[in-house]
């Protein structure tokens, strides 16, 4: 049996009412060669645990872990992913269908290019463009402007060290974004909106 062409890695703390609309999200994607990883990191949630821990769905395999924080959540999704490309995806967000085919379009034929983002919304308890400026190497350096859910190679997450579980909740991928590009890599930016991003009215980790 062949390996995916991309892991899906989606860290779980105490979210789990929201995984079936993420997971779903990803079953209607146009690309199909992928796998689901949900990372269990220690949810103390009832639910979540229940939800979690007889979860089916196709192309989903689950992990349990102590309670390390998204960063390391991530990481250890992906050391044990299967595919070429890592795609990360937050318990509560969901993509466009989409979304997945044209990132890995760009991805397979830019070298050069070392993740692959594009426009966002929000939706939930607020709803609208998430308007992040667009990239450029000086800005970044004092703000992000690259979400979290950008298709990157596992080969450079490697060469990268993997995202830094010692920065702060919402600094991580920021800093694991510079990694990627002083590897001599650069974003691209889908100018559509493919991402939803969620808020409610609290965030976990």
């Amino acid at each position: 049996m062949n390996n995916p062409k991309v892991s899906v890695i989606i860290p779980c703390y105490n979210q789990g009412i929201y995984i079936d609309e993420a997971v779903d999200s990803l079953l209607a994607q146009t690309f199909q060669d992928f796998e689901i990883v949900i990372i269990n990191d220690g949810s103390t949630d009832e639910e979540t645990n229940r939800i979690l821990a007889s979860y089916n769905k196709p192309k989903t395999r689950v992990i349990t872990t102590k309670n390390q924080g998204l960063a390391s959540a991530r990481n250890e999704g992906i050391k044990v992913a299967l595919g070429e490309y890592i795609f990360p995806l937050d318990a509560d967000d969901k993509i466009a269908p989409s979304y997945l085919e044209k990132a890995i379009t760009i991805l397979d034929n830019n070298i050069r290019v070392g993740m692959v983002y594009s426009l966002a919304e929000f939706f939930g308890m607020k709803k609208g463009l998430w308007d992040l400026p667009e990239y450029n190497f000086p800005a970044i350096l004092v703000k992000n402007s690259i979400h979290c859910s950008a298709l990157f190679r596992k080969a450079d997450w490697e060469k990268a060290g993997g995202y830094n579980s010692n920065m702060k909740y919402g600094k991580e991928d920021r800093d694991f974004w510079l990694s990627i590009i002083e590897l001599g890599k650069e974003p691209y930016r889908i100018d559509e909106i493919l991402f939803q991003y969620r808020i409610k009215g609290k965030t976990n980790w």
